[in-house]
């Protein structure tokens, strides 16, 4: 018999999801983003699920041109960009979209012959302070890219820092954009999955939902299913063992737990080398047999620990959620003192992996 761990992708979720959001904007488009192998439910099982989909963003181009490979046609955009002239050859290639962030890129365009003209995404520095020209810069820059012979056409875009935070918000990035691009008749791209949701002013040309897609929340006051959302991932396993301890026994590594009285402790298959955060505390939500319980002490590389003391019956062979359709990621991330998308995308690849 293998090991019982296993993640579940729903993507009939991931298909709600992705249409959840066009729901909010009609008229717009919007990017499947599907970047860290969509952020570990599977690039092509994804791209699948979400057939139909206006188009795809991804970061690395070997992916997109999986994507190709696979039969998609849909516009895919590479978010970072081509990093080397032999790159955009093959980005051109694979009539790949690309965002265009540093000066560089454009000194190719123009002196590369390429197999065809390609659509860029100029990317602005509206405050994120990561990637982007200087938003001032935005009617030079996109002068220089529309007489551009490899140019196929031009995508204004930038990225909100605090779209997750109500109480700062966008209005100082979108100010900056609005007043830089004033004027260019060109298409938007400037909602991320937060935006998409709490801002309709960002539901411009082209979305780029990501994190929702597979069932998590971007705030931290609202839920996933406040949204409308439904998990993406479950990870799920089995207790393989009990022990009985007494007040004053400890457990796990460190003995960082210590219990006050008699408790029933269950062995789950599940720990850091399969992508469950070892920085995890005690309490940290863990649903046996569908009951809520709680981790108890340091979860190890193979296994973790759970309270099984007022689960009467609860033994070996019990199932366990460690979140998914019934226990919300956001909470266990939470509890863990990180974020959804961490645990979605730490899942080992020792773990089997069900579509369902």
């Amino acid at each position: 018999m293998s090991r019982p761990i296993e993640a579940l992708i729903h993507v009939g979720a991931i298909r709600s999801n992705y249409l959840n959001i066009k729901s909010l904007a009609p008229t717009s488009r919007a990017f499947a983003v599907v970047k860290a192998n969509a952020y570990g439910h599977g690039l092509l099982r994804v791209a699948q699920a979400l057939h139909d989909a206006d188009g795809f963003a991804i970061l690395e181009i070997e992916g997109a041109i999986a994507l190709r490979e696979a039969g998609v046609t849909q516009p895919i955009l590479l978010l970072e960009g081509v990093f080397s002239h032999d790159e955009l050859m093959l980005a051109a290639r694979h009539d790949l979209w690309l965002a265009v962030h540093e000066p560089q890129v454009i000194a190719w365009l123009e002196t590369t012959p390429l197999d065809r003209p390609v659509h860029v995404f100029l990317k602005l520095n509206s405050g994120m302070n990561r990637l982007g020209f200087p938003a001032g810069d935005a009617k030079q820059v996109a002068a220089r890219l529309g007489a551009c012979a490899n140019v196929a056409g031009i995508t204004l875009m930038t990225h909100f820092a605090t779209a997750d935070d109500p109480a700062r918000g966008i209005a100082a990035q979108l100010a900056c954009f609005d007043a830089a691009t004033e004027g260019l008749d060109l298409r938007h791209s400037v909602a991320n999955s937060a935006a998409s949701i709490a801002y309709p002013q960002t539901r411009r040309d082209w979305l780029r939902p990501g994190i929702v897609l597979y069932g998590s929340s971007p705030f931290a006051a609202r839920s996933a299913a406040d949204l409308g959302l439904q998990a993406a991932m479950t990870l799920r396993s089995k207790i393989i063992g009990t022990q009985r301890v007494q007040a004053g026994d400890a457990v796990g590594y460190g003995a960082t737990f210590v219990a006050d009285g008699p408790m029933t402790i269950g062995i789950v298959a599940c720990g850091y080398a399969d992508g469950y955060p070892r920085h995890a505390p005690t309490g940290t939500p863990v649903l046996v047999d569908g009951v809520r319980t709680r981790l108890l002490g340091r979860v190890s590389m193979d296994m973790l620990a759970v309270d099984l003391t007022a689960l009467a019956g609860a033994g070996i062979g019990c199932s366990v959620e460690l979140w998914g359709a019934k226990l919300p990621i956001d909470e266990v991330a939470a509890a863990a003192g990180t974020i959804g998308y961490e645990l979605m995308c730490a899942i080992a690849p020792r773990v089997p992996v069900l579509t369902v």
